[in-house]
This record gives structure tokens, sequence and C-alpha cells, in this order.
């Protein structure tokens, strides 16, 4: 069984569990326990704790661990990327690139005596300065979702711990094993004890969090519908809630688009991750007279992708998460077929194979009022739609109630400023299949896509785990 870290030690549970599986066989690999309030009730007051010492400890001695750990990160990185791929089954080279990236958040971390900074004006008034300083906000909490089991985790725990907050981490409990290790190696960079706290669970720990009353703010990134509710329970108890949510991103393939550029970016933006991404392209919008070439050359090289065990050289989609989850995927594949859609790659053929097994399909015809043109899916399942203009193009993005990414192809500069300026989503790529924006700056989703203020990573993340202390000041 998985143990949780409790003020520096590691702690094995009697409590219930959930089995860990390898998505590739569908065979248990481990034990994830179900802990409740109990649990959660001692990793915070662990975390209060370490809190009281860890929130006065100079900025340069918390950088130099950050910076330890960063390094253990870098050593690790083959490792990291092996734990990613066999319990949540992306191909090595995608869990590579998430490592990357949550290693790239550590670094951002690295500059925390910068970030920190205040401000100060002196003679405000006659004799009178002001300074404003940034203090810890105290005990913080992450929930990241299971697509992301490195990275995400990185995009919290680093931030707000390099700020001088104490951190209870409670990863998915279905990709809990890339947390562990996180955590394993944060205790061997020299962190306080107390300082990081991981605990498992599902509904029963994430509700025992965000009715805590000795925490202060909340870290989640997850579907639309946890999202709402961790916003709404936890912000109802008074605390800083940052809840990255839900997406149905379109990308616009312009008449005047590199085509060959464009396929490959869709191809990798639908179907890398198994399209278990908030930023994968789950649209795509053709403009004009391109669309039957589009649709044509797209099926062709969606039903040539190699799928399988994410450790295999050569494969480009590995498994989905859970049998029930593919089993959710297909049930929208079904859907749009009895809705008019047009099946043009089918991936359904990969059902009776052993592990969860979705090839790339792709859909034609789909319209916005169809459940596969306007909800989220979250599988290899890419629609195509056909409009006349941009100006469609970019009613069509809008009309969605989640405004995660959206992307254009276009030779146009004009067109890509259009776009840029109309569509109402927090991240664009213009000529970019998936416009993540790297740890310097913020994961800015709009509309449902988020619930608060200040978004993930950058310096909203700074903004969100500190808190401004005003002093004004006159001496005779």
């Amino acid at each position: 069984m998985i143990p949780y870290l409790v003020g520096g030690s590691w702690v094995r549970s009697s409590a219930a569990t959930l089995p860990v599986y390898d998505p590739a066989t569908g065979g248990v690999i481990d034990e994830v326990p179900l802990l409740g309030a109990a649990e959660v009730d001692a990793a915070v007051r662990a975390a209060v704790d370490a809190n009281a010492k860890w929130s006065r400890t100079p900025v340069m001695e918390r950088v130099r661990l950050m910076f330890r750990f960063r390094d253990l990160l870098e050593g690790h990185r083959e490792e990291l990327a092996a734990i990613v791929t066999r319990h949540h089954g992306k191909t090595l080279d995608e869990a590579r690139g998430e490592v990357r990236r949550g290693v790239e958040v550590v670094e951002f971390a690295c500059g925390a005596p910068t970030l920190l900074q205040g401000r100060t004006l002196r003679d405000v008034a006659a004799g009178v300065d002001q300074d404003l300083f940034r203090f810890p906000v105290g005990v913080v909490a992450g929930i990241p979702p299971f697509n992301f089991p490195v990275m995400i985790p990185l995009w919290m725990f680093p931030l707000a711990i390099v700020a001088g907050n104490a951190f209870v981490l409670k990863p998915s409990e279905r990709t809990p094993l890339g947390a562990v290790r996180l955590a394993e190696l944060f205790m061997e960079a020299g962190f306080p004890d107390g300082v990081l706290n991981v605990v498992h669970g599902a509904k029963d720990a994430v509700d025992a969090i965000l009715d805590h009353p000795l925490i202060n703010a909340v870290s989640f990134v997850g579907s639309e519908k946890v999202a709402r509710h961790v916003y709404e329970r936890a912000a109802a108890g008074g605390k800083r809630v940052s809840a990255a949510s839900g997406a149905k991103n379109h990308i616009v393939v312009m008449p005047d688009a590199d085509l060959t550029h464009a396929l490959a970016a869709v191809l990798n933006s639908a179907f890398g991750n198994a399209g278990e991404r908030c930023l994968a392209g789950s649209v795509a919008v053709a403009v004009g007279g391109v669309h039957d070439r589009f649709v044509e050359q797209l099926g062709d090289a969606a039903r040539a992708m190699v799928v399988g065990p994410g450790d295999r050289p050569g494969v480009q989609v590995g498994p989905l998460i859970r049998d029930d989850h593919r089993k959710r995927v297909v049930e929208f594949i079904e859907r749009g077929e009895r809705e008019g859609a047009r099946v043009v790659a089918d991936g359904r053929n990969l059902l009776s194979d052993p592990g969860f097994f979705l090839g790339p399909t792709l859909l034609d015809g789909v319209s916005p009022e169809m459940a596969v043109g306007r909800q989220e899916i979250f599988g290899p399942v890419l629609s195509v739609s056909h409009v006349a203009t941009l100006d469609d193009a970019i009613a069509q993005a809008n009309s969605m109630s989640l405004g995660n990414m959206a992307a254009i192809f276009t030779s146009s500069g004009a067109a890509a400023r259009e776009f840029r300026e109309r569509v109402e989503a927090g991240m664009i790529g213009v000529n970019v299949g998936v416009a993540q924006p790297f740890g310097f700056y913020p994961f800015s989703g709009w509309k449902h896509s988020f619930f608060g203020d200040l978004h993930p990573h950058g310096t909203d993340a700074i903004e969100f785990y500190t808190r401004k202390k005003m002093v004004v000041s006159r001496w005779s």
C-alpha cells in the first residue's frame, strides 16, 4: 500500500483502498488508501507546526534548498518519466516533456529573492514613508488531477513553499505515485519536516481539506464540475481559491494555412496524451475551401498513428486512464454518430485489446449543438466543423461556456490579430496547437475554465501564495 507523509514521517494506513492500475495492461500495480478527515487534520497540524519556523526562515535559505530540489529532479528525470508512463499511460516522450515543464516552475521558484520583493516610497507625505511587504498566507493545500501526476504538483508546492508557506498535497487517487516520489526527493533536498505533507484519498479527503479551518488557500486543477465544488466550498470558508477547470478548445484552420504544419500540430494537440489534457484541441474549425482537403489528410494521418504501451518505442498514443473513462469517451463517439456526425477515423477497433486503449477518432460534420461539439470529452476524439468565414469560427468558439485555449493556423497577420483580439479564451495559439505558457507566465483560463482570480504559476502564483502588508511610518 502507498504511504502518506505527515510531519516528515511516512505512514501506512489501514484504511480502505483503491487499485492503482497500469493502463497499458489493466493490471493492478499498487493500492492507494482512502484517507479521511482525521488523516487530513494530522497533516494540516504538522504543516501548522512547521510553518511557525519556516515562514521566518530567510528567503536565501529557502531558495538554496529549492536549488537542491531542482538538481535532484534533474538527476531523476528519467525515473520520474517512467513513473508517469507506468501509472498514467502516456508515452515516455510525453512523460519526459511533462517532467521538463514541471522543473521549469521549480526553476522559476528559485527566483524568489526577486519575486518576493515588496515596494517602498519615501515621503508619501511630509516625513512619512510607505512600505509594502509580502508575507506567506500560512498553510496551503494542493489538489492536482490524474493526467499530469508530476508536472501539476510542481506547479503548486514549490512556489508556495519558497514563498514561506507549508503545504498539504492531495494527489489524484488514480495517479499518486508521482507525487510520492516528488515528496521523497523533496525531503532528500533537506527541507524541514512538515513543510510538505502528502495525503491520499478521494472526495472525503478533498472535502476535509476544503473545510479545514487551518488551511488558508487551496490550489486545484481538474474538471469543471469539481472545480466549481472546490471553489464554492473553500471560498465559503474564507479560503483563497485558484481552481483551473475544464476546456473545449477550438482550433481554427484558415484557407491560407500551411496545411502540412497545421496537420502535424492538430494531430499532436488532439491525440497527444491520449487527449487527456485541458489544452487538447477538441474541435477543429475548417474555414472555407480548406475543409475537404484538411479532413481527408487528417483522417489518413489519424489512422496511421501508432497506438500502444507508452514505454514501447515508436508509440504515439498511449492508453486512457481507466476502463470506465474509456467507456465514457466511447459513449461520446456513439452519441456523435446518432446526432449526425460522420466517423472519418474510428479508434474503437482497439476496445478488445488488453489495457485501456482507444485509437485516434475523427468526427466530421460536427455542430456546436451536438454533445461532441460542446462538452469536454477528455479523450482521443477530434470533432471537425465547417464554417464560411473567420467571423463564424470565432463566434463558434465564443459560444462555448469554457474558455481555456483557442488556436488559429493562418499565414495572415491580420487574421491572427483579429482572432487574438476577439476570441474568448485565456491562452491563444497562433500556428501553435498547444498554447501552454511557460512557468514564468500564468496558466490563464477564462470563463468556466477557471474559478478564482489568480491563476496557476507565474507571477499570479506569487500573488496567490503571499499576502501584502502595508506599513506607513513617521519618525520624529
